[in-house]
């Protein structure tokens, strides 16, 4: 079988492209960031109060791995933690001013990468790849849930 036809390799492939052309991104804008920490600062951004495990949930992310990357994200003044008034084992975690403030100058940056990650793909052709790429993960596209098995 050619490597070329696997689907794995080419999703591998596209992920790679995708993390080089975020962090080049960031890196040209002056924002030290990786992919995973834009996806937990959006995260956090779009659901306040949550706690480390959901933010792993949400992303798709081990669950003790996530505190590495909260614990980078507060090191850099990002995140504030605190234990949850629902759970004392858990930690809340919320975008200090300083962490909107980044990520309200980040996300029209993450944005525009659609067009160097997609560049090659008409606009039908882009809605056609996030539909199936979702459908492919399970998730429902307009909600973007996993659906119930």
């Amino acid at each position: 079988m050619n490597v070329q036809k696997m689907a794995g390799h080419l999703i591998r492939r596209l992920n790679q492209s995708s993390t080089h052309i975020f962090v080049n991104h960031m890196q040209e804008a002056g924002f030290d960031l990786t992919p995973v920490q834009f996806a937990a600062l959006d995260t956090i951004a779009s659901n306040p109060g949550i706690d480390q495990a959901g933010v792993a949930a949400k992303i798709a992310y081990d669950r003790a791995t996530i505190g590495g990357v909260i614990d980078r994200l507060e090191h850099k003044g990002y995140v504030a933690r605190s234990v949850s008034t629902r759970d004392r084992r858990a930690r809340d975690v919320r975008l200090t001013d300083q962490g909107q403030a980044l990520y309200d100058q980040v996300l029209p940056l993450v944005d525009a990468q659609k067009d160097d990650i997609l560049g090659a793909l008409s606009i039908e052709e882009r809605a056609t790849f996030m539909q199936l790429a979702n459908k492919a993960l399970g998730q429902d596209h307009k909600q973007g849930r996993h659906k119930a098995p």
